[in-house]
């Protein structure tokens, strides 16, 4: 078999592997007997199992940033021609649509944002590491436009708000499945990823937009 198609099924079984198990839990060994190639193979082409694991991210994230930087291109030269400021609206519509396009080109959304909350929440500092200097230009780019669209929040709150909304949008699309089968069974309501994304969007302008919390004096 040629070498590129081996390459693919080791991505493809591992990012499925990881996203249902986890990265601890998901030896070197699992992967090579459901893709059916021998450890030689994977050590060739990855060299190990934490280079497996970028590699994973990088067939999504590489796509998303060149597209990301070309939509903030386009967005950033629409408002300097009449000097307005990007309100967040469209910022977070910008960065919902680019994460929406790539995936679709796998029919894997869900297994990209599971490996994205898996990236977060399991003790992988040196994945959180590669993502920051790989990917960290495209996402410091989206977080000073949004800082520019939200003057009046403190930099810690800010912070805080943006991961809030990470977290639920990370819940609501890795459960995909299960939230428009919910849906469809509870409220006869069938909904499309675009349609659900729409559903989202005011409710994580809200979460930016809310007031800031009124300080309580201790006691």
């Amino acid at each position: 078999m040629a070498q590129p198609d081996t390459v693919t099924r080791i991505l493809d079984t591992a990012e499925v592997l990881f996203a249902e198990r986890g990265f601890a839990e998901t030896s070197l060994r699992n992967i090579t007997s459901k893709a059916k190639v021998n450890l030689a193979a994977v050590n060739y082409h990855f060299g190990s199992k934490k280079s497996l694991i970028q590699a994973v991210f990088a067939r999504y994230l590489d796509p998303f940033t060149e597209r990301f930087h070309r939509a903030l291109d386009e967005l950033e030269a629409r408002h300097a021609r009449d000097g307005s400021r990007i309100p967040l609206e469209e910022l977070l519509e910008t960065m919902a649509r680019t994460v929406l396009e790539v995936p679709a080109e796998r029919d894997s959304l869900k297994v990209f944002m599971r490996l994205l909350g898996l990236a977060y929440s399991q003790a992988q500092g040196h994945l959180r590491g590669y993502i920051q200097s790989q990917y960290g230009d495209a996402f410091n780019r989206f977080i000073e436009l949004v800082r520019l669209a939200t003057p009046e929040l403190p930099d810690a709150e800010r912070f805080w708000r943006l991961h809030f909304i990470l977290g639920s949008v990370i819940f609501t699309l890795s459960g995909l499945d299960a939230l428009r089968d919910i849906a469809e069974h509870d409220y006869g309501e069938r909904v499309s990823v675009h349609e659900l994304v729409q559903k989202l969007r005011p409710v994580v302008v809200a979460a930016m937009q809310a007031p800031l919390p009124v300080e309580q004096s201790v006691v």
